[in-house]
């Protein structure tokens, strides 16, 4: 293993994204790194040299978080668009997609047997989900401002939160009720996590502090201050010997919690960093910055593997169930300035292994949400073949690429183009549709690139864009979205003036029955009144 002198050194960076990366994270099969960003495009790069990268696309505003499944199976995203969507990271490029809160989700967070997600959203709020069974299992609102980020204990028994209220607040899960709140911020509290035995919570803020609560005691053990703006990001190493934090001043720091002091100070963004995360055995840091880079890192600077953590800690002995696996923390308070003697290091090799990855876009053509109801969007698809004939004559295609990018050119069945509804989450197949998606359209039939060794095999690859270049097509596929989106909000508005109608119309009905009524009864009344004055029969017309 690496000497705890050896210092960390820049592995590789990813260029493709087209504006700032806001958020990052390792697949725990080691073999993938996920990044969001401004562009509102979701990004997954393979690891191994020369792989190529792929932009899944669906989300219509910023992405603001990115998880993946504790196995590896699936990845969740967050966004300003108020959705949440959970990607198959495959060449597919599917997702199912939700409207979580009412205003912009700032994080997403699998709990760790991911049967759960956890969001946090500017509508003041934290929402539970259930991945298994797609629905919303419970809310948790005392939070009197924006809620920046939202995460699971290890063991699921806890979600700690944060926000601009400048608190960190504990829940407990089971009685969904508020245990803990630390308060003691100058500033908007940014992020918060727990460290990997869930001993300890960490949080930072933007008066650029990074604090640390020992939950068994609740009390502050260590306060950092060593950065000179708002820290971001931070991620605790799975040793829980080691923090990294990513700030505004444009740095990442390494702390040494054991020794609390801050050991490395790395440059290589220009300008602030977003996003910073360990991968899960602890030995690759990734970092990314407003500069649209995502840097991935190599540790070097661990003493002892985590895998030997993990076997220490699974023969301790303790009172705690699983994965309450150990006491490492800090071992007293400290409150800490910048120091001079940290090690400052600024890298000088902007990729050791590869050029730019190839960028493979994939991602629905259209969204959905489950405020737009089935038969709405069934009906709209009715109007999509026009849209198609106009989509094929706009790229030129010739006969035969068009019929192999005809609706039912994928082997789908009808039913499959359309949206499905399950539990209240909006599950999008309009990735199907091979004439409208860019992710299956093949190289022959956009800018005559031909087959690639993969359609020689007989599989077929989504359309292959280089980053900085959008198509024409991109363009022409959004088009249709906004019009999708038209008819749809057209059809609502529709739907409701015809239930007022009905709804007046059997009003009208009522009164005039009533109305009725009363004459009828009136006249009986007449009659009997006659009846008894004169003994005759009086006829009404």
């Amino acid at each position: 293993m690496a000497s705890v002198m050896e210092d960390p050194s820049l592995e590789r960076h990813f260029k493709g994204h087209k504006d700032a990366v806001t958020c990052a994270d390792f697949n725990p099969n080691r073999k993938q790194l996920a990044s969001g960003s401004v562009d509102k495009s979701l990004m997954i790069w393979n690891l191994a040299p020369k792989a190529r990268a792929f932009r899944f696309v669906g989300h219509q505003d910023v992405i603001t978080g990115v998880q993946f499944s504790p196995f590896g199976n699936l990845v969740a995203t967050s966004s300003k668009d108020r959705t949440v969507r959970l990607w198959t990271p495959s060449m597919k490029g599917e997702s199912t997609v939700f409207k979580a809160h009412t205003a912009a989700v700032r994080s997403v967070a699998f709990s760790n047997d991911g049967q759960r997600l956890v969001t946090a959203s500017d509508d003041k709020s934290v929402k539970v989900w259930s991945v298994h069974r797609q629905c919303f299992v419970y809310s948790l609102n005392q939070h009197t401002n924006w809620v920046r980020c939202a995460r699971f204990s290890p063991d699921g028994r806890l979600i700690a939160s944060c926000g601009d209220d400048r608190s960190v607040r504990l829940w407990d899960t089971s009685t969904k009720h508020c245990i803990n709140c630390f308060s003691d911020y100058g500033g908007s509290a940014t992020f918060v996590d727990f460290n990997s035995s869930g001993t300890c919570i960490a949080s930072s803020g933007a008066d650029s502090t990074l604090k640390i609560w020992d939950l068994r005691t609740n009390k502050l053990i260590q306060h950092y201050q060593v950065h000179s703006a708002g820290i971001n990001s931070f991620s605790f190493h799975p040793s829980n010997n080691y923090v990294i934090s990513g700030s505004s001043d444009g740095t990442i720091k390494i702390l040494d919690l054991l020794e609390g002091r801050l050991i490395y100070t790395l440059h290589g963004h220009k300008g602030a960093v977003m996003t910073v995360a360990f991968s899960r055995a602890g030995d690759l840091f990734a970092s990314g910055g407003a500069d649209g880079q995502v840097l991935m890192w190599r540790t070097n600077f661990d003493t002892k593997s985590y895998q030997d953590v993990l076997q220490q800690h699974s023969r301790r002995s303790t009172p705690d169930p699983p994965p309450h696996l150990s006491d490492v923390h800090p071992r007293g308070p400290h409150v800490h300035h910048p120091q001079s003697t940290a090690i400052q290091i600024s890298p000088t090799v902007a990729d050791t292994q590869s050029t730019h990855p190839h960028v493979i876009e994939l991602g629905q053509a259209v969204h959905s949400t489950m405020m737009f109801a089935q038969q709405d969007i069934s009906h709209l698809w009715s109007l999509l073949p026009p849209l198609e004939s106009l989509l094929n004559s706009q790229t030129h295609l010739t006969p035969t690429q068009a019929a192999a990018n005809s609706p039912h050119s994928n082997g789908l069945p009808a039913r499959d183009a359309a949206t499905s509804s399950v539990d209240g989450w909006t599950v999008d197949h309009s990735a199907g549709r091979a004439g409208l998606t860019a992710g299956r359209q093949t190289g022959a039939g956009v800018g005559g690139r031909g087959r690639t060794e993969d359609e020689a095999r007989g599989q077929t690859h989504p359309l292959e864009v280089f980053s900085g270049h959008p198509s024409s097509l991109d363009s022409i596929l959004r088009h249709i979205v906004q019009q999708l989106d038209i008819l749809t909000q057209t059809v609502s508005v529709l739907e409701e003036r015809l239930t007022l109608t009905e709804d007046k119309l059997k009003e009208c009905l009522l009164h005039q029955s009533q109305i009725l009524k009363d004459v009828r009864a009136s006249r009986e009344r007449r009659r009997t009144e006659s009846e008894e004055t004169d003994g005759s029969p009086v006829h009404f017309t």
